[in-house]
């Protein structure tokens, strides 16, 4: 496993646009899982997540990922599970304090967000504590869920815009456009002509 973490942080650039396809994937489906129903989605989409997040990154299921966020580094995977930053107690070389044998996650996620798009700005962002609550559930579900809101909300918004503006249109623009005239070849039926 550690190997394969190791893997990911190295290729960070590469598992951010995977990412990012499954999250465009997982709010395309928004309609079909809100028709079948979140509740009924959940434990199917649970276990492909933890199956892949568990090989590729030792994920935890803390239910709140934050990978895209940390260099492809899961936090929950340091001994004092940080949500922000390493502790004071980084041996040399970026070795973890509690468990010397292994590098710190958070030198790690320093590495992996160095080659992410965003990532230098990303992991520089306060990330709010671990709500336990959410353990063992979907991320990527709950996260695609709320992008999906999102996007309703503004196009809702953008349609609203444009009704609020109509009424105005219509006073300003007769409701229909006068016919022009009809050419004199149209009007004829072709025959005795």
């Amino acid at each position: 496993m550690y190997r394969v973490r190791l893997f990911a942080t190295r290729h960070s650039r590469a598992f951010e646009w995977i990412y990012k396809r499954v999250e465009q994937v997982m709010v395309a489906l928004d309609p079909l899982f809100a028709r079948i129903g979140y509740n009924r989605v959940e434990h199917p989409i649970v276990l492909i997540e933890k199956g892949v997040k568990t090989l590729l990154f030792d994920c935890k299921m803390c239910g709140q990922c934050v990978l895209s966020s940390t260099g492809m580094s899961c936090p929950m995977n340091c001994p004092k599970q940080l949500r922000n930053g390493p502790c004071g107690g980084v041996r040399k070389g970026g070795y973890c304090e509690v468990k010397p044998e292994m590098k710190c996650v958070w030198t790690l996620g320093w590495d992996g967000a160095s080659h992410m798009k965003d990532g230098a700005a990303k992991i520089r962002e306060v990330l709010p504590p671990v709500d336990r609550s959410l353990q063992g559930s979907s991320s990527w579900l709950r996260v695609s869920r709320e992008m999906a809101v999102l996007n309703r909300e503004k196009r809702d918004a953008a349609r609203m815009a444009l009704a609020d503006a109509f009424p105005e249109a219509r006073l300003q623009e007769p409701s229909s456009a006068p016919l022009a005239d009809e050419p004199p070849k149209a009007t004829t039926t072709g025959r005795g002509t």
